[in-house]
C-alpha cells in the first residue's frame, strides 16, 4: 500500500509539474503583460489577424482563419468584432459569392504597426531569462511541439 501511494504521489506531482500547468502559467503571464503593455481591447488573435492582412494583403476568411490558427467558430465572431471597430472590411468575393474577402483598413494597419513594438517587448520580457541561443532553441522546440500536434 505504501509503495502504491508513493507511485501515485510521484505520478500526481509529475502531472501538476508538467506541460499543461506550465503552459497555463506562461499563458497567464503573457496575457497579463499583453493587457498591461499592449492593448486592453485587442486580443492576441485579433492582432495576428491584423498583421497577416497587413503583411499578406486581402484574403478569404477561410485562408485567414487557417493562417491565424483560428477554428471556424472563432474566426467569424473575431472578424465581426474587428469589422465593427473599423479595423477590417468584409466583402463578398466577386469571383465566388460564397467566399468572404477580408481586407485591413487604414485604421487597422495603423493599429497593428503601432502595437508591434509592444508585442515584441512582451515576448522579450518573457524570454529574458534565456540567452539568445536558448531563446531560439526554446521557440524552435515550442513550434515543433505545436506543429506535431497538428499533424
Amino acid at each position: 500500500m505504501a509503495q502504491e501511494n508513493a507511485d501515485d504521489t510521484g505520478l500526481l506531482l509529475a502531472a501538476i509539474g508538467g506541460l499543461g500547468p506550465l503552459a497555463r502559467q506562461l499563458s497567464q503571464a503573457h496575457n497579463r503583460l499583453w493587457y498591461e503593455q499592449v492593448h486592453q481591447d485587442l486580443t492576441g488573435p485579433q492582432f495576428t489577424v491584423l498583421c497577416l492582412l497587413h503583411t499578406r494583403g486581402a484574403m478569404d476568411q477561410g485562408t485567414l482563419g487557417a493562417l491565424a490558427n483560428l477554428d471556424k467558430s472563432t474566426a467569424a465572431p473575431l472578424l465581426d468584432r474587428l469589422r465593427k471597430r473599423g479595423l477590417v472590411d468584409l466583402a463578398k468575393d466577386d469571383s465566388d459569392r460564397r467566399r468572404k474577402l477580408v481586407r485591413i483598413t487604414d485604421t487597422g494597419r495603423d493599429l497593428a504597426t503601432r502595437l508591434a513594438p509592444a508585442v515584441v517587448s512582451v515576448s522579450d520580457q518573457l524570454l529574458a531569462p534565456f540567452t539568445p541561443e536558448e531563446r531560439d532553441q526554446f521557440l524552435t522546440l515550442l513550434r515543433r511541439a505545436v506543429q506535431g500536434r497538428e499533424r
